[in-house]
């Protein structure tokens, strides 16, 4: 059959339904009547896609502290902060045009989640032993560190303490303050509420303090206390997306293999239209990880698609727009 021969398809149940169409591709989301919202027009990797920015949500996962705060030792130049850099520039200025909602779903982890958290959650973030003179040793998971006296040896030099896994502490840790130069803190027990470890990395925070202001759909910040954020029967970040009639999803953060795979993968079985921002996410394993997670979202689970192109698209929209409106 000549590729172009018209085709038409409708796939999915009625209260979520795509429909396809040679060359246009897929739209993923209609807005009620009442949700008046301008179609957004995406190139993805694969296939174009219409969306409605009004029941559609930027979901930021774990850019927190721990994970990007050269602090912890993280390195500026690594996949998280590339990451970051794209969404700070287009992601996030390109989702406050279109009036999509962004969701900043985060470790954020209480004392009785703490009390139930299963062995092998655990594990994945380091735990402590006992040595064999009865001593406490920080079986830590991160990589091959040396230990330098109590502490640890971080990527980049820093001495840090040898956290040893959820809800230890993590001991001083010298940061950037708000005036600009250094101070010495207690980054606080590891991925638990309110501590400054679990916080979001300054750049982030301070788009999120922004978002948080605004009259029309602000930012909102979901905890989560396992990798997947819509892990089980409801989770909270699930009850956010329900109440807002939320359906597709463009996802981002760090680990791409990790929190922000198995977010996207619960919700692709959960129904919701799926779009990872391939160069808005980034992990520190193995690159063959993360062109793994981009093959797979693109020709499995749903989409994928650079910042870049949500930013073109959002362009693309608001001009269509301008021009209707003269």
């Amino acid at each position: 059959m000549p590729e172009s021969t018209p085709l038409k398809a409708t796939l999915g149940p009625p209260s979520n339904p795509w429909t396809y169409a040679n060359p246009t591709g897929f739209t993923l989301t209609s807005p009620p009547k009442a949700t008046p919202s301008s179609p957004l027009t995406l190139a993805t990797t694969t296939t174009p896609i219409t969306l409605s920015p009004a029941l559609t949500a930027l979901v930021i996962i774990d850019m927190q502290n721990f994970f990007l705060s050269p602090s912890f030792g993280r390195s500026l130049d690594g996949a998280g902060h590339r990451a970051c850099k794209q969404l700070l520039e287009r992601a996030i200025p390109a989702a406050r045009k279109a009036g999509i909602r962004i969701v900043w779903l985060n470790w954020g982890l209480t004392e009785d989640e703490m009390a139930e958290m299963p062995a092998a959650v655990s594990r994945a973030f380091g735990f402590a032993a006992t040595g064999p003179e009865g001593e406490a040793v920080a079986a830590n998971k991160f990589g091959e560190r040396k230990f330098r006296g109590g502490d640890v040896l971080l990527e980049n030099g820093a001495s840090g303490a040898a956290y040893s896994g959820l809800g230890s502490p993590c001991g001083s840790v010298e940061a950037v303050g708000a005036d600009g130069g250094r101070e010495t803190l207690d980054a606080g027990r590891l991925l638990l509420r309110d501590s400054w470890n679990a916080a979001l990395y300054a750049p982030l925070d301070a788009a999120f303090q922004e978002g948080r202001k605004l009259e029309r759909n602000p930012d909102v910040w979901i905890h989560k206390n396992r990798m997947s954020g819509l892990w089980g029967a409801k989770t909270e970040c699930e009850e956010f997306l329900e109440l807002h009639g939320i359906r597709t999803l463009l996802f981002a953060g760090v680990n791409t293999d990790q929190c922000v795979g198995g977010t996207l993968t619960d919700a692709f079985s959960k129904g919701y239209d799926c779009v990872l921002l391939s160069d808005g996410c980034g992990t520190s394993s193995p690159e063959f990880a993360q062109k793994a997670w981009e093959f797979n979202a693109a020709n499995t689970f749903g989409f994928c698609m650079s910042c870049e192109e949500l930013a073109k698209g959002v362009a693309r929209m608001n001009e269509s727009v301008t021009a209707e409106e003269k």
